[in-house]
């Protein structure tokens, strides 16, 4: 079988999937699974672009997604008027005297001779501005984390529409990669793995923390919408006589649509991002890129700058993935810190990567459908499965409690196995690089 044609064949029989689902559970649940399938694939993207074409193993995937949703509230939620009067400037100057402290101490670092002088100094400079900061910001955070902590406590976002937030999410995520490149991509594979694992781990934990920030684990609920409310739709008299004249009742026509209109958004953007990648894979930098993962010696000797393009390109996808988190956000309607666990955000898109064919775009977006749709349906169809199975014997046997108990555990099992499998059969994916 040809490439195109198995790429044509196998993202055939993904979309029957997701039209299965709709046909013989409910098209609510059909649109649910294309939505976080739009998702995952964006985020797969981000993750092919740094390891499919430049080599680099990112296991920090989830710091950037949730970077992309603290993104969402700070642009779209309005400002909190009350804490910007007790303590918002103050925690503002706070967070600038710490900026201001560090890149002092960069410069006397690279200006003064190396010596007793220049430790002295260097010291003097961390310990005195760090007590400063601490003592002009964590005085802002008091005041700001006391207004109202049960519904606020929180500073509040720029209360701009909530499409905005999908580029700033971006936008932050990058500014983070190029923070988190410039000091951990000279490191060795396994180092760097490491770090973007570490690096991820402080931002879920800053997340958590910070409640003047994103308000913690008491979490930010009623995030805007780029989409209308249900109830809204459901009380427009022209919507509710168009549900019934195409045979649905207002509640489930009001449901399906907010969700079509989610996924139009996301197939758009997924769509712009995947044209963009594929008009990179194929142009000079694109090859460029693809000789430095092969052989970077190689690459050095004709006059790469490795290192630059090994950044460049980490920060690319990092942006790519924030975009993704700020767009799960906006569909979720809340942020939850709490959420953004590893094996969610980190090994099941490192799982799309590799089944669906690492250094391919479209392998990439096939990838991401398949594996959340097997992700989310295979515990249900495991509860199926086990019953059959199980039919035949006596009710309360050990077996039969054992078998069934065991179906929470069939998300995992499967996902291993689909991996073995696709490793055994097509090491290089479903669709691999050409």
């Amino acid at each position: 079988m040809t490439q195109p044609l198995r790429t044509i064949v196998l993202f055939a029989l993904v979309a029957a999937l997701i039209l299965g689902t709709g046909l013989l559970q409910s098209w609510n649940s059909a649109l649910i699974i294309l939505n976080m399938g739009l998702i995952s694939a964006l985020m797969a993207l981000g993750v092919n672009l740094q390891w499919g074409f430049a080599g680099l193993f990112n296991v920090g995937v989830m710091g950037f997604v949730a970077l992309g949703g603290l993104a969402t509230v700070i642009v779209s939620m309005p400002p909190v008027g009350e804490a910007w009067a007790v303590g918002g400037l103050r925690v503002v100057l706070g967070l600038v005297l710490g900026a201001a402290t560090l890149v002092l101490a960069v410069l006397v670092r690279g200006r003064m001779a190396a010596g007793r002088r220049r430790g002295l100094a260097l010291a003097a400079i961390l310990l005195g501005g760090f007590f400063l900061f601490r003592w002009v910001f964590d005085g802002g955070v008091e005041a700001v984390e006391s207004v109202n902590p049960a519904s606020t406590g929180y500073l509040g976002g720029l209360g701009l529409p909530v499409l905005l937030a999908w580029p700033a999410g971006g936008a932050l995520a990058a500014g983070a990669a190029w923070l988190i490149g410039k000091t951990a991509l000279g490191l060795r594979s396994d180092y760097l793995a490491i770090a973007t694992l570490g690096i991820a781990e402080i931002i879920i934990a800053v997340m958590k923390n910070e409640d003047w920030l994103a308000r913690g684990v008491k979490n930010v609920i009623g995030l805007p919408r780029p989409v209308p409310y249900e109830i809204d739709l459901q009380q427009d008299p022209d919507f509710t006589s168009r549900a019934v004249e195409i045979g649905l009742d207002p509640v489930t026509a009001s449901t399906l649509y907010v969700k079509l209109g989610y996924g139009l958004l996301f197939a758009a953007v997924l769509i712009v991002v995947l044209i963009l990648a594929q008009l990179a894979l194929n142009s000079p930098w694109g090859r460029m890129m693809r000789a430095i993962r092969d052989n970077e010696t190689a690459a050095a000797a004709m006059g790469k700058d490795v290192t630059f393009r090994h950044l460049q390109i980490f920060v690319l996808g990092s942006a790519i993935c924030g975009i993704a988190g700020a767009m799960m956000t906006t569909l979720d309607g809340q942020l939850t810190p709490t959420s953004y666990q590893p094996l969610r955000y980190t090994f099941l898109v490192w799982v799309m990567v590799i089944v669906g064919g690492s250094g391919n775009n479209l392998g990439a977006v096939l990838g991401g459908f398949l594996i959340w749709f097997l992700w989310v349906q295979v515990e249900p169809m495991g509860q199926l499965l086990m019953s059959v199975l199980t039919s035949g014997m006596a009710d309360g046997s050990a077996l039969k409690a054992h078998l069934l108990d065991s179906v929470a555990h069939m998300r995992l099992l499967t996902m291993g196995l689909v991996l073995l499998v696709v490793l055994r059969f097509s090491p290089r994916g479903l669709l691999p690089e050409r």
